[in-house]
C-alpha cells in the first residue's frame, strides 16, 4: 500500500505501468483539463454576470444603441443635426453607468480615495467633451458648457429634487445639513470671484499688458482654485467628517453604517475595466458630438450658446438629475444636495481650473473670462441658491422657484448673441 501511494505521488505514468486500475490514469490525466475547463467556465460566467449587471440592469441603457447609430449616420450622411442629437442620446446612459462604476470602485478604496474618484469621474463626461473642444480651439464651447453644467445642477437638478421631495413629503418641511451647504456656497462664491475679475479686467480695458494680463491672471487664479479645492477635499474627508453627517444621522451614525451601506455588486477589477471601457466610448462619442455642434447650430437654427449652456449640460447631468430626485423622494435630502451642489462645486473649483491648465499645456489660450453676461448669470444664480439654502429646510415652493429661475436663464441664452462666437454673428444679420 505504501508502494502504491509513493508511486502515485511521483507520476500518473507509474499507475499505467503497474496496471492497478483502468480508471486511475484516465482520472489523473484529466485533472489539468478539467481544471482549465472549470476556470474558463467560471471566468465566462463572471464576464456574463458583469455585463448583465452593468449593461442590462438599468432601463436607461436602452439609449445605448444611439451611440453607434450616430457614428453610422456621420459616416453615411454627415447630417450634423442628426449626429448631434444621436450622440447626445448615446452619451446619456454612458454617463450614468460611469457614475455607477465609480461608486462600485469606491466601495473597495475607502472614503478618502473614493472621494477623489468621485471628484475625478463624477463630471468626467463634461471634462472629456471639454478636452475635445479645446483640441479644436472651441474655447467658448468649453466655457459655456461648464458654466451650463453649474447652472443646471444648481437650478434645475436641485429645483426638481426640492419640488419632488416637497410633493412626496408634503406634511412637513424636509431638512438638510445647513453647515455643509454653507461651505459649498462659500466655494461657489469663490469660483465666481475667480471668473469675475478677468471679465471685469477685459471689459474695463485696464489690463497692464493687453491680452496677456487676463490670461496670466486666469492661470494664477486657476492654480489657487485647485489648491482651495484640494483643501476642501481634505477638510471634507478627514478633518471634520461629522460636519457632513446627514441631520437625522448625526447622533446615531452606527445605524447609517448598518442600513445604508450597500455591498458592491461587481469586483474591483471589473469596476476598473468598466471605467476604462466607458471612458473610451464616451471619448469616441464626444469627438462626434463636438464636431457636430457648429453644424447642428446652423441646421436647427439654435444659437451655439444655447446648445453649450443648456443642451450639453442637461445630457451630462441626466444621471445626477434622476438620482437627486430619487433620493429627495426618499427623504434623503442631504444626498440630493451632495449630488447637485457638490457637483457644481466640483466643476467650478476643479473642472474649470483643470481645463485652463490643460489648455495651457495644449498651447490653447483658455482663460477665466467667461464674458460679463455669463459671469453675471452665474453670480445671480449662486446668490439665489445660497438664500434658498440658508435655513436648512426645503419645500416644493422653493423647488418650483429654482425651476422657474432656470427657465428664465434658458430663455436668456436662447436670445443671447455671444460676441466671442463667430458662428452667431451671421444669425444677427439674418434677424
Amino acid at each position: 500500500m505504501g508502494e502504491f501511494e509513493d508511486e502515485s505521488l511521483v507520476s500518473p505514468s507509474s499507475l499505467t505501468r503497474k496496471n492497478f486500475s483502468v480508471e486511475g490514469p484516465s482520472h489523473s490525466s484529466s485533472l489539468p483539463g478539467s481544471t482549465q475547463k472549470f476556470c474558463y467556465s467560471n471566468m465566462k460566467n463572471r464576464v456574463f454576470r458583469s455585463i448583465k449587471i452593468v449593461v442590462f440592469s438599468a432601463k436607461i441603457n436602452c439609449l445605448m444603441p444611439f451611440g453607434p447609430l450616430a457614428i453610422v449616420v456621420s459616416n453615411l450622411s454627415g447630417h450634423h443635426g442628426w449626429v448631434f442629437l444621436l450622440s447626445l442620446l448615446g452619451i446619456i446612459p454612458l454617463a450614468e453607468r460611469l457614475g455607477y462604476a465609480t461608486e462600485q470602485l469606491a466601495c473597495y478604496t475607502g472614503a478618502t480615495v473614493g472621494g477623489l474618484l468621485n471628484a475625478t469621474f463624477g463630471n468626467a463626461t463634461e471634462l472629456i467633451i471639454s478636452i475635445y473642444a479645446l483640441r479644436r480651439g472651441m474655447i467658448r464651447v468649453v466655457q459655456q458648457s461648464l458654466l451650463g453644467s453649474i447652472l443646471s445642477n444648481m437650478l434645475l437638478v436641485l429645483g426638481c429634487a426640492f419640488f419632488a421631495g416637497g410633493v412626496v413629503v408634503s406634511k412637513r418641511e424636509q431638512v438638510f445639513n445647513k453647515a455643509a451647504a454653507t461651505v459649498n456656497s462659500g466655494l461657489l462664491l469663490m469660483a465666481v470671484m475667480g471668473l469675475l475679475f478677468p471679465a471685469v479686467l477685459r471689459s474695463t480695458h485696464t489690463e497692464l499688458h493687453s491680452g496677456k494680463s487676463e490670461l496670466a491672471l486666469s492661470r494664477f487664479s486657476s492654480g489657487i482654485m485647485l489648491v482651495a479645492y484640494a483643501a476642501y477635499l481634505v477638510f471634507q474627508l478627514k478633518s471634520d467628517k461629522n460636519l457632513y453627517l446627514p441631520v437625522d444621522e448625526a447622533v446615531t451614525d452606527e445605524n447609517y453604517d448598518d442600513d445604508d451601506e450597500e455591498a458592491p455588486e461587481i469586483s474591483m477589477w471589473e469596476s476598473i475595466t468598466w471605467l476604462s471601457i466607458l471612458t473610451i466610448w464616451i471619448s469616441v462619442l464626444s469627438e462626434y458630438l463636438v464636431n457636430a455642434i457648429e453644424g447642428a447650430s446652423v441646421a436647427m437654427n439654435i444659437p451655439v450658446a444655447f446648445i453649450s449652456v443648456i443642451l450639453l449640460p442637461i445630457v451630462g447631468n441626466a444621471a445626477e438629475h434622476a438620482g437627486a430626485i430619487m433620493f429627495a423622494m426618499k427623504d434623503k435630502l442631504d444626498i440630493s444636495l451632495g449630488v447637485a451642489i457638490g457637483s457644481s462645486t466640483q466643476i467650478s473649483m476643479f473642472g474649470i481650473p483643470f481645463c485652463v491648465v490643460i489648455g495651457w499645456i495644449m498651447g490653447c489660450p483658455m482663460d477665466l473670462n467667461f464674458q460679463l453676461f455669463e459671469t453675471a448669470t452665474l453670480f445671480i444664480t449662486v446668490i439665489v441658491v445660497a438664500f434658498m439654502l440658508q435655513d436648512g429646510t426645503s419645500n416644493y415652493l422653493k423647488g418650483l422657484m429654482l425651476i422657474l429661475c432656470y427657465l428664465i436663464v434658458a430663455a436668456s441664452f436662447f436670445v443671447h448673441i455671444d460676441p466671442a462666437s463667430v458662428e452667431d454673428k451671421p444669425r444677427k444679420h439674418r434677424g
